[in-house]
């Protein structure tokens, strides 16, 4: 089950990566570059929100793992999520009219609007405010039906729906109105679309229960103390990940932060490709634990971490070592590029520290230790977000992209050994040098071999010919890195070993 999860999130996700990036330059051709950054302080403004979770996304999708372990049964599991869904449909109703009450301030006092009207923003923020409670309800659904391991069906629908998005967004915007409203009206009726989907999808899987579920506070009690502590996490990583958005969409022109927001969408497909990863590895972990089984939960651990430098350390390295080819090649405007590649090239390497440590991360959340990452987090706010606060004024989006970096290497290098000084003590410097350093150092040697053998600058601009090239070097990239690695052997890396929790 295992492989096949993995199999399907992968594909599913380098699908929706592919289309998200395809379909920017798209989006910048109708709708313009300034309006562009209002799908930015959309991105920004959803992220910011999900504080609102109260922790209950990641606690029911931890929940549903241990259901299938068999520590819940049909009717506290139901009762759960019938609790977690009258709080967080409630949650939602308040954030959406609390965005169109703020909409008129927020044009006004928050973004520097320079081509747009107050009433069409503020429109448009209100349209964003529906849109955010959609997708509120729509992931606690979302973490629930992966923690009851269903990933194959959400990866075709969330591929199928993430079509529908976008290239109906397209479609809208050539066929109806070329506005940034009618991009927005698409998106809150895909949201919709979604949420019915996920919720009979949801109610369809778990199995029935002797009586109608109803909210039950003493299946809140029981996962109050893990909730808690993911509060405090989401509370911390907004800070740490989003302050650097939000007060760049104050101090910016709208032009200028969609520059930074198109490098930040692009090195967010570095999470993106690791997301199939954790969502097939995290509920395993769980049942191991659950079970006790800390000989195969080190197995699964080290395969997800490889598997996470393996896919992303190769793009990783194009679009750190190549940064102006790559957005060239992607939107054909060298002048956008000679702007966001200096950003994307800084921000793509702290994407990547970061996502090595979401197999870590994920381990402490399947032993329901949320404690360090709250200690941690809390160090790196009293030290990062004053940084901020007085570095993004006066060097703008290169200070904003140092100051990420500078996070994921303090996470990488202090609060990886302290989570080791804890659990899986035995397999910190096998995660150092196993699973991150020997296949990075291979992709180094690989490019600098390629780079000797062909370069770039030979084709004098042409993009169909250094697309042609970057593909070799991805391709080869992945063939030796993917051989360097102890636990990824030819015919052992997707082919993990089927065991008696997991037939």
């Amino acid at each position: 089950m295992l492989r096949r999860n993995l199999i399907a999130n992968s594909i599913s996700q380098v699908f929706i990566i592919v289309l998200g990036i395809i379909f920017i330059p798209l989006y910048i051709k109708y709708l313009g570059v300034e309006a562009y950054g209002l799908v930015g302080f959309y991105s920004m403004l959803q992220a910011w929100l999900s504080i609102f979770d109260m922790g209950v996304t990641p606690m029911l999708g931890r929940e549903m793992a241990r259901f299938t372990a068999g520590i819940h049964t049909p009717q506290s599991i139901r009762n759960l999520v019938r609790s977690v869904e009258i709080i967080v449909i409630s949650i939602a109703f308040i954030l959406a009219i609390a965005l169109w009450l703020s909409s008129v301030w927020i044009s006004t006092e928050w973004l520097q609007i320079q081509s747009f009207t107050v009433a069409e923003v503020a429109n448009i923020i209100a349209i964003m405010g529906v849109i955010i409670g959609l997708k509120f309800c729509e992931g606690v659904y979302r973490s629930a039906i992966i923690g009851l391991q269903e990933q194959v069906w959400i990866s075709l629908i969330n591929a199928g729906l993430q079509i529908l998005r976008y290239v109906g967004a397209i479609v809208m915007l050539a066929q109806v109105s070329p506005t940034v409203e009618c991009f927005f009206i698409w998106q809150l009726f895909v949201s919709f679309l979604t949420l019915i989907v996920f919720q009979v999808k949801l109610n369809t899987s778990l199995p029935a229960a002797a009586k109608k579920a109803t909210f039950s506070k003493q299946s809140l009690v029981s996962v109050w103390r893990f909730a808690g502590g993911m509060v405090g996490i989401t509370f911390l990583s907004l800070l740490l990940t989003q302050v650097d958005k939000l007060l760049l969409s104050h101090v910016l022109g709208l032009e200028q932060y969609s520059y930074y927001m198109i490098a930040t969408t692009l090195s967010g497909a570095i999470p993106l490709m690791i997301g199939p990863i954790t969502q097939a590895i995290y509920p395993r972990l769980v049942h191991l634990h659950a079970n006790n089984d800390t000989q195969e939960l080190v197995i699964a651990f080290h395969k997800g971490a490889q598997l996470v430098t393996i896919i992303t350390a190769p793009a990783v390295l194009i679009l750190s070592l190549f940064p102006e080819n790559v957005i060239y090649i992607w939107s054909g405007d060298a002048g956008l590029a000679k702007v966001v590649a200096p950003i994307l090239r800084i921000l793509v390497i702290g994407s990547f520290l970061n996502g090595l440590m979401w197999i870590p991360y994920q381990t402490q959340l399947a032993y329901g230790w949320t404690n360090l990452t709250i200690r941690v987090n809390t160090l790196a706010v009293v030290v990062l977000v004053p940084a901020v606060l007085l570095l993004v004024p006066i060097y703008g989006v290169n200070g904003a992209a140092w100051i990420w970096l500078s996070l994921n290497i303090f996470y990488v290098s202090i609060a990886a050994h302290l989570m080791f000084r804890k659990i899986l003590n035995e397999e910190k410097w096998k995660w150092y040098l196993n699973d991150i350093l020997k296949p990075v150092i291979v992709g180094l040697i690989v490019i600098y071999m390629l780079e000797n053998i062909v370069t770039l600058e030979y084709f004098n601009g042409s993009r169909i010919n250094m697309l042609i090239i970057l593909s070799i070097y991805v391709v080869c990239l992945y063939l030796f890195m993917y051989l360097s690695c102890n636990q990824a052997r030819i015919r052992r890396l997707f082919t993990m070993a089927q065991d008696k929790y997991f037939d």
